[in-house]
């Protein structure tokens, strides 16, 4: 017996999430925050998780938590969902739409995790490629909307991962609008530009927001949340795995929201050092930085991307490399790092770009 013969063809057909393995001294290639706990938060968050009973399992279905975060929100309790981050909460999501024609709707280039759980749920995969300015292409998806035979599903990055801009408001706006399914706006990183859809989800009942705290500090904890109407919350939670948030994290978010405060202050930080990386970047000769509202800067290069990629390897630094034809050719994605890493990082590329203009 072949055992590959008891494996969806959905799921044969895909690679596994393309997570980096390299270790490198610098690491801006996860768009992750530089910075650690000030040591008394530090402190503070290791005692309480030292109250955990580690044989017990953890609290079903967050509820707690789920009342708390809500409340800072400004939602209903029924209105949220917390997952173990948002890569959980998407896939669940696309589960419990599974087993029925199901067009999923996505910009290209985006977060990859819409695709690849959209597919291993068998559902079908329209990209619609940015245009020039990587905002929306708005005719093409009100023209998929408008002839589809399925139901839809629609996932917006905002701001958009790997570009960094927000999409058009009112573009959005109309995508909800005008959709027969639901639209998903994803605001991982809210934290740097303070934009959001949580006003609309009194106006619009196929609306559907995820949250995170990985960006902001907490990305080793996966917490996610999925904010929306709740007759579809309480659809999508039946699908949800039992215990699916440790007991770890349950005490991490409550944490945060003890100490937003000292996640915002670092917020702030990274969204200054953006701007100061930004301007570095735009006084390169042959880089091209996209301006962005995330903890990430986009940019194109006028040569060959992978040395420049192989090199900073080299000099013990690592980003993102999103070189492929057409309108991701020669670009790549730098997180925004603490001072230091970023003065390291602009040498680097410096000294990159030399090298590879000596070989051409």
């Amino acid at each position: 017996m072949n055992l590959k013969d008891l494996i969806r063809k959905e799921v044969l057909s895909q690679t596994a999430y393309p997570a980096e393995t390299l270790s490198c001294r610098i690491k801006l290639d996860a768009n992750e925050n530089p910075f650690t706990l000030p040591p008394p938060l530090k402190d503070g968050i290791f005692e309480a998780m030292k109250k955990i009973d580690l044989n017990r399992y953890p609290e079903p279905g967050s509820h707690r938590l789920r009342a708390r975060f809500a409340q800072h929100y400004e939602v209903e309790r029924d209105m949220l969902m917390i997952g173990n981050g948002s890569d959980e909460l998407i896939h669940t999501l696309c589960t419990a739409m599974a087993g029925r024609a199901l067009d999923v709707i996505v910009p290209v280039p985006t977060f990859a995790m819409y695709k690849i759980s959209a597919l291993n749920n068998g559902h079908r995969v329209i990209g619609v490629p940015l245009n020039t300015s990587f905002d929306l292409d708005l005719g093409v998806i009100l023209e998929h909307l408008a002839t589809t035979k399925a139901a839809t599903l629609v996932f917006l990055s905002y701001p958009n991962n790997p570009t960094g801009n927000c999409f058009n408001q009112q573009k959005i706006k109309t995508i909800i609008e005008q959709s027969p399914g639901i639209v998903v706006v994803d605001e991982a990183y809210f934290p740097f530009c303070r934009k959001t859809f949580l006003p609309f989800l009194k106006r619009y009942e196929n609306l559907v927001i995820l949250r995170t705290l990985s960006k902001i500090g907490l990305a080793a904890m996966r917490i996610g949340f999925l904010i929306g109407p709740p007759s579809l919350i309480h659809e999508v939670d039946k699908v949800r795995l039992p215990y699916n948030l440790g007991a770890l994290s349950q005490v991490a978010a409550g944490f945060y929201l003890d100490h937003e405060a000292a996640f915002l202050k670092q917020a702030e930080e990274i969204t200054k050092n953006r701007e100061e990386l930004f301007d570095a970047l735009k006084q390169m000769e042959g880089v091209h930085p996209w301006p962005s509202e995330a903890n990430f800067i986009f940019f194109s290069c006028d040569f060959d991307v992978d040395s420049v990629y192989n090199n900073l390897i080299e000099e013990d630094i690592l980003i993102k490399n999103f070189n492929a034809p057409g309108i991701m050719r020669n670009c790549m994605r730098v997180t925004v790092g603490n001072h230091e890493e970023n003065e390291e990082f602009l040498a680097a590329l410096n000294n990159t770009i030399a090298k590879v203009r000596r070989v051409v």
